[in-house]
């Protein structure tokens, strides 16, 4: 089953800088159709590692203590820093801090949760889906 129903970037959308009197503000999808989810990933614990044919995720870390990995790379992340995983790229969050850490997720394309691949699970769900 194809997942693919919206346009999905091959590359991270430009993000806009916008300043202001009082400061300024980034814009990571300006009028795009997209799905925002705000991810809490408790110490110790992880996401499956997983890829979805159907959308790319562009990853805002909100708290220092991410680790992330995007195909063989696993790299510690800091607040402030943004990770693009385009569609089809296996990727995985973790907490490697003492605190929970937060991740904004940005995603385009077409968000349904069967779009799902599993390659590994600590929580023994199924390859795909829920």
């Amino acid at each position: 089953m194809s997942y693919v129903t919206k346009p999905i970037p091959n590359e991270k959308p430009p993000v806009d800088f916008v300043e202001r009197p009082w400061g300024a503000f980034k814009q990571y999808a300006f009028n795009r159709d997209c799905t925002v989810s705000l991810m809490t990933v408790r110490p110790g614990q992880r996401l499956s590692l997983q890829a979805h044919t159907g959308r790319a995720e562009l990853w805002i870390v909100l708290d220092d203590g991410a680790r992330v990995q995007v195909g063989d790379t696993v790299s510690d992340r800091r607040a402030g820093d943004e990770v693009w995983i385009p569609a089809n790229a296996r990727h995985r969050l973790s907490c490697a801090g003492e605190r929970p850490v937060r991740v904004l997720e940005v995603a385009f394309g077409n968000w349904q949760q069967a779009d799902i691949t599993r390659y590994a699970d600590d929580f023994k769900r199924p390859e795909s889906g829920e």
